[in-house]
């Protein structure tokens, strides 16, 4: 199994946001009638996962035929072995499936590229949005709008407000434990948002804090991970531990995204 470095993921980049641009048309296609099916576990799947999987898995193996590719609904069918070393990519083909079939715009899809057990390239594109945001760690991050793929604009988080701190949560899973969290910090001010849309709004500065304390796949967070990392942010278990990728089950326990590592509040214990 080959590993990819920042230089090769670099490499890989435009071709890989080609491939997400031609997925993205196509969940597109099926966004005004969306027809939905379940899944074993009771989740929601629809035709526009399954194309727009089809044709992000078939690009990134003719782009690079040599690194295995790891998808939500294939993994559905057919659960994959845990990869520990060597390089892989993690697709979540439509993320926010809930928010596509109710009609709104916060849904992505997500590409990550793994190296030993870290997210190193990370894309996520929300087609309704007309928006990329992208990042190979070490090499910085950007935001591409769809009408004008030949500029991309550099991307920063930044330091944490002093006084008001815009947290994000998950429009369709603020359990529990997520939500003591954020009521023991202060002033902190909620946005409710679908998908991992709430990466990006950390990695471009727009707020600072994405906590989520219940588990979730890895390919839910492997792309904005690596881009809200080169973006200056951080993505740790709520200990600050780095969270553990490639498990049998393929879930993250628990994260915490900060925009200013500096200021995160941890848990420990």
């Amino acid at each position: 199994m080959p590993t990819l470095d920042a230089a090769a993921c670099a490499d890989l980049m435009d071709e890989i946001t080609k491939i997400t641009a031609h997925a993205a048309e196509t969940i597109l296609d099926f966004a005004k009638t969306p027809d939905v099916q379940r899944k074993a576990d009771g989740s929601p799947v629809t035709s526009a996962d399954l194309a727009a999987e089809a044709i992000v898995c078939e690009g990134l193996q003719r782009l690079a035929p040599d690194v295995p590719v790891i998808s939500e609904e294939q993994a559905a069918r057919d659960k994959p072995a845990a990869i520990r070393g060597g390089s892989y990519f993690l697709v979540d083909p439509l993320d926010g499936t809930r928010e596509f079939i109710a009609g709104r715009d916060e849904y992505t899809i997500n590409i990550a590229l793994m190296t030993d057990g870290a997210p190193m390239l990370g894309i996520i594109c929300a087609p309704a949005l007309g928006l990329f945001w992208r990042g190979v760690v070490g090499r910085g991050a950007d935001r591409i709008l769809a009408a004008d793929t030949g500029a991309p604009t550099p991307i920063h988080t930044r330091r944490r407000p002093q006084s008001e701190a815009v947290v994000m949560v998950s429009r369709s899973h603020l359990e529990a434990r997520t939500k003591s969290y954020v009521d023991g910090l202060p002033g902190a001010k909620l946005v409710q948002s679908g998908s991992s849309i709430k990466f990006c709004r950390l990695a471009e500065g727009f707020a600072d804090v994405y906590p989520r304390l219940a588990p979730t796949h890895d390919w839910d967070i492997a792309a904005g991970h690596a881009i809200l990392k080169a973006a200056g942010g951080s993505v740790t278990a709520p200990d600050g531990a780095p969270p553990v990728y490639g498990s049998n089950e393929l879930l993250i326990p628990a994260f915490l995204a900060w925009g200013d590592p500096a200021s995160a509040v941890l848990i420990k214990g």
